[in-house]
C-alpha cells in the first residue's frame, strides 16, 4: 500500500493511468465508428450500444489469451459481435475505429488534473494498446512512463501489463498509485500484483462480487486531488 500521512492524505511517487475510459471518454467517442460500421453492413434494428458491449466483452475475453495485437483482437471480437447478431459484415471494417483515434475526446477533468500532478510525481500510462494507436489519441502530453500491451507482450487482466508497469518504475510498487475505471482488466489485473488502486466509477456502475476490492472508489480523476498532497 501506498504510505499515507497523518491527515490520511497519500504519499505516491508514481501515479500510473488506465487510458481509455479513465482519461478518454472512448464508449462516447466510438459509438459513431460502431454505427458507420453497422451501416456498411446494411445491418438493421441493431443497437449500437449494445453491439460495442458485447464486442468490448469479447476483447477482454481475449486479453487473457496469447499475447496477439490489439488490432488482432478487435478485428476478431467484431466477427464474433457481427455473428452474434446474425450479421455478415467483413472484420476489416474495424478500420473505421482505428480511423476514429485522432477524434477521440478527453474528459474535461483529464488535463486539468494531470498538470497539477504533474509538478509533484512521475506520471505513467497503463493501456491494453498497440503503440501507433495510442500514440493516434488527443492525449498529447509526455508521461514519465508509458506502458502499453505492446511493449509489455501482454494485457492487464493477466497481470502482464502491470507487471511491466512494475519492473520499469523505478520504484517499489508501493510507491506506485494507479487509477482505472475498468474492473474486470485495472481491479483483477493490478490488485493481485499488489499495486494500490483507486477505481474510477465515471459510470456509477456496481462493483462485481466476483473482482478484488478496491482501495479507492472516485466518480472521477479531479477526486484523486483530494487523496494526494497537490
Amino acid at each position: 500500500m501506498v504510505r499515507k500521512r497523518e491527515d490520511g492524505r497519500l504519499v505516491p511517487k508514481m501515479m500510473s493511468f488506465d487510458v481509455f475510459g479513465t482519461l478518454i471518454s472512448v464508449r462516447d467517442s466510438s459509438y459513431g465508428a460502431f454505427q458507420r460500421i453497422l451501416d456498411a453492413t446494411g445491418a438493421r434494428g441493431v443497437d449500437t450500444k449494445e453491439f460495442w458491449e458485447f464486442w468490448e466483452h469479447r476483447n477482454i475475453e481475449q486479453y487473457w489469451e496469447p499475447y496477439r495485437s490489439y488490432r488482432e483482437i478487435c478485428r476478431t471480437s467484431l466477427s464474433d459481435a457481427f455473428a452474434r447478431h446474425g450479421i455478415r459484415g467483413d472484420p476489416n471494417l474495424i478500420d473505421y475505429y482505428f480511423d476514429a483515434f485522432s477524434s477521440f475526446f478527453l474528459y474535461d477533468d483529464v488535463l486539468p488534473t494531470l498538470e497539477r500532478l504533474a509538478g509533484r510525481y512521475k506520471l505513467a500510462v497503463v493501456s491494453n494498446i498497440d503503440d501507433d494507436l495510442l500514440a493516434l489519441t488527443p492525449l498529447s502530453r509526455s508521461f514519465d512512463l508509458v506502458c502499453t500491451a505492446e511493449r509489455a507482450g501482454g494485457y492487464k487482466p493477466d497481470g502482464t501489463l502491470f507487471q511491466y508497469l512494475i519492473d520499469n518504475a523505478g520504484i517499489p510498487k508501493s510507491d506506485i498509485l494507479h487509477s482505472g475505471q475498468s474492473q474486470f482488466t485495472d481491479l483483477v489485473g493490478g490488485k493481485p500484483k499488489g499495486l494500490t488502486i483507486a477505481w474510477i466509477n465515471r459510470r456509477s456502475v456496481p462493483l462485481d462480487d466476483s473482482v478484488p476490492r478496491p482501495d479507492y472508489v472516485f466518480n472521477d480523476i479531479q477526486s484523486l486531488l483530494g487523496l494526494v498532497e497537490t
